[in-house]
């Protein structure tokens, strides 16, 4: 199994990104998939959620809104469209295919 994140980067307060995580190893279709983040002293927290099939999506109450979890089955990659980004939403983000593999991690930083 191997989830390598990519997209992240330093972004000013209002900006956007998207992350990407390509999947490899397991049959990508058949698995949830999760987006998480550390801040700095802080434990992880989870982002975003997506079933297996992109029919249903959760989010942290922070994101609401301004995230959206996507994934295409057919390119075995799960996306996290972040918009109107805050200087808290600075963090290393994380890939996770539920309930057991990570990704190494992007770094997000949103400051001015």
């Amino acid at each position: 199994v191997q989830l390598v994140e990519s997209g992240g980067g330093l972004v000013q307060p209002g900006g956007s990104l998207r992350l990407s995580c390509a999947a490899s190893g397991f049959t990508f279709s058949s698995y949830a998939m999760s987006w998480y983040r550390q801040a700095p002293g802080k434990e992880r927290e989870l982002v975003a959620f997506i079933t297996s099939a992109g029919g249903s999506t959760n989010y942290a109450v922070s994101v609401k809104g301004r995230f959206t979890i996507s994934r295409d089955n057919a390119k075995n990659t799960v996306y996290l469209q972040m918009n109107s980004l805050k200087p808290e939403d600075t963090a290393v983000y994380y890939c996770r295919r539920n309930p057991d593999y990570w990704g190494q991690g992007t770094q997000v930083t949103v400051s001015s």
